[in-house]
């Protein structure tokens, strides 16, 4: 995926159209594509299920312009279909992944984790606070959770998705660059 595209309000409520030209519907819809994505890539062994969902997303997003007027049946098919290009990605880059670093050098996680920390205290007050409510609880839990989330910042919940997703795109930017430097430095 081009790493320069960025997700806008206006490519996201051109998503919402394509699924239904009832705003409420398309949400439910979107939700429902969402969650499944999700289950697919947990199904499929992926540790990043959220995050490959989201990817997915984002693609289609992309490319609704191009495909929406010629595209018949069902959008969430058209979902699936990009899900498993991505999926197929993730096993090869999976592969290609560097072995266990030797005995005597600092874990990988230990480093991901403390790079990770170095990144959060970057991020402004209100963004660290909104990325550790995003990611509280689990399962039905978690949905309600966001919901009211959106609710006290008095956005919608797919504003709060975006949001999120931005800043989780900048702490891996982040992790990944400090990361890199600790195997230069």
């Amino acid at each position: 995926m081009n790493k320069e595209w960025v997700l806008t309000q206006e490519a996201f409520d051109k998503l919402l159209l394509w699924l239904d030209p009832n705003r409420e519907q398309a949400g439910k819809k979107y939700e429902e594509i969402r969650r499944r994505l999700i289950k697919l890539f947990t199904c499929r062994g992926c540790r990043e299920a959220e995050e490959l969902a989201d990817e997915t997303i984002n693609r289609v997003t992309k490319k609704v312009r191009e495909v929406a007027d010629t595209y018949s049946g069902d959008p969430a098919l058209y979902f699936y279909g990009v899900a498993h290009n991505v999926h197929l990605e993730y096993l090869r880059r999976k592969q290609l992944s560097p072995p266990p670093a030797p005995a005597g050098q600092p874990d990988e996680t230990e480093q991901e984790y403390d790079c990770l920390e170095q990144c959060m205290q970057r991020l402004t007050p209100d963004n660290r606070e909104l990325v550790l409510q995003y990611y509280r609880e689990e399962k039905k839990a978690k949905i309600d959770h966001r919901k009211l989330l959106a609710q006290r910042l008095g956005i919608a919940v797919n504003a709060l998705r975006i949001r999120a997703h931005r800043i989780r795109a900048s702490l891996q930017e982040c992790v990944q660059n400090c990361l890199a430097q600790n195997v230069t430095g």
